[in-house]
C-alpha cells in the first residue's frame, strides 16, 4: 500500500490527466514530475482520508485524561468550579502546561503559540463530550468535500484564528457583555465553528441552495446557543467561523485536491505538536522552582 510505483501510468497531480509514472512533464498542463516520482497514488489515497477526525477525538481524549491524572498527582481537585461544563476538569496550571490559550497566556506570559494548541484541550467532561459529538457529525462531511489534508488545514487555521481573536479581545475589550474575550480559553469549538464556516462558503460557492440554507441555519443556531449558555467563549467561535470561511475561500472546495495540501496538513499537525511541547517545556520547569 505504501510502496512507490515505479512503472505504469498515474493521474497527473495537477490536472488529472493520465501520464507515465516517470514522465518528466505533463503534456496537458505542463507540470514537472506529474507522477511525483511514483508517490502520487499514495498521496491521493491519503488525500481522501487521513483519519483526522479519529485523530482529533482520540488525541483530545488522551490529553484530557492525562490532564486529569496530572492534576490528581499534584494534589488538586478535578471536580471543577466552572459550572456543569467544568465538571471533571484539569487544574488551570495543568491546562496551561498543555497549551491553554487566552489573553493571559498570550499577552502576559508570551506563550503566543498556544493559539495552535488550545483547540486540543477541554475544560470538563461535558465540554469534550459535546465537542467531539459535533465534530464526528461535521468532520466526515467536510472531509468528503475538501479531502483529508484540506480538512486538517481548515481545522488548524480556524482554531488559531478563534483563539487569537479571543485573546486579543480579552486584552482590549474584556468587559463587553456576553462576548468579552477570555483571560484563559480552550476547546475544539473554535475549530468546529470553522468547519461550519467552511461549509457555509461551500454552499455559497456552488454546493447548492439547500446545503447553503442548512449550513447557515446550523451556524446561527450554534451562535445563539453560545450566547445563551454561560461561560462560552463567543469571540473564539466568531474567530473560528471567520477563519474557516476564509480558509475555504483560499483552498477553493471546487478545485481538485493538490499534493501540496498533504504537506500543508503535515505542517499544521507538526506545528500543533510543537506548540503543546513548547507549553510543557515552559510551564512544568517553572513548577519545580
Amino acid at each position: 500500500m505504501f510502496k512507490r510505483q515505479k512503472t505504469g501510468s498515474v493521474v497527473c497531480a495537477s490536472c488529472g490527466s493520465l501520464v507515465g509514472v516517470n514522465d518528466e512533464q505533463c503534456y496537458t498542463c505542463g507540470r514537472r514530475n506529474p507522477g511525483l516520482w511514483g508517490f502520487a497514488p499514495l498521496l491521493r489515497r491519503l488525500g481522501n482520508d487521513v483519519g483526522f477526525v479519529p485523530l482529533v477525538v482520540y488525541g483530545c481524549s488522551a490529553v484530557y485524561v492525562v490532564g486529569l491524572i496530572v492534576t490528581v498527582a499534584l494534589g488538586q481537585n478535578v471536580m471543577g468550579g466552572g459550572g456543569l461544563f467544568g465538571l471533571l476538569s484539569a487544574d488551570r496550571i495543568v491546562n496551561l502546561a498543555f497549551g491553554m490559550s487566552g489573553a493571559v497566556p498570550v499577552f502576559v506570559y508570551g506563550m503566543w503559540w498556544t493559539v495552535l494548541s488550545a483547540g486540543w484541550l477541554h475544560g470538563g467532561a461535558l465540554h469534550i463530550l459535546f465537542n467531539m459529538m459535533v465534530l464526528k457529525q461535521l468532520g466526515p462531511a467536510i472531509e468528503d468535500i475538501y479531502g483529508g489534508p484540506r480538512l486538517v488545514i481548515i481545522y488548524t487555521i480556524s482554531s488559531a484564528c478563534g483563539f487569537l481573536l479571543s485573546s486579543t479581545a480579552g486584552v482590549f475589550m474584556p468587559h463587553v457583555p456576553i462576548l468579552g474575550g477570555a483571560s484563559f480559553t480552550l476547546g475544539a469549538s473554535a475549530a468546529i465553528f470553522g468547519l461550519v464556516g467552511a461549509l457555509v462558503h461551500y454552499g455559497r460557492r456552488g454546493g447548492g441552495s439547500i446545503l447553503r440554507t442548512q449550513a447557515t441555519s446550523y451556524a446561527i443556531s450554534m451562535f445563539v446557543f453560545g450566547l445563551i449558555m454561560p461561560g462560552i467563549d463567543n469571540y473564539a467561535h466568531a474567530g473560528g467561523f471567520l477563519g474557516g470561511y476564509l480558509a475555504s475561500v483560499w483552498l477553493d472546495p471546487l478545485t481538485r485536491a493538490r499534493p501540496y495540501h498533504f504537506f500543508g496538513a503535515a505542517l499544521c499537525l507538526a506545528l500543533t505538536a510543537m506548540a503543546i511541547i513548547a507549553s510543557m517545556l515552559t510551564v512544568f520547569p517553572a513548577l519545580r522552582r
